[in-house]
């Protein structure tokens, strides 16, 4: 993998990762402010497909060892 494909690579990670810290702190002041549980269960959706994103790309980075 290219040094450029990689770094590109890592800023998307970084990016995943920021999002996914802003969709946390989002869903803590909905469930402190007493918002409705399906606009919060839709988030903890979102915020879950964001991870799911950020595994498969710490798959591409972290190379499979073979024992």
């Amino acid at each position: 993998m290219a040094d450029q494909e990689q770094a590109e690579i890592r800023l998307r990670l970084a990016r995943l990762r920021q999002e996914h810290e802003d969709y946390d702190a989002a869903i803590n002041a909905m469930i402190q402010t007493g918002c409705d549980a399906l606009r919060i269960q839709r988030m903890k959706k979102k915020k879950l497909a964001i991870k799911d994103s950020m595994s498969q790309i710490e798959d591409q980075i972290i190379p499979d060892i073979i024992a």
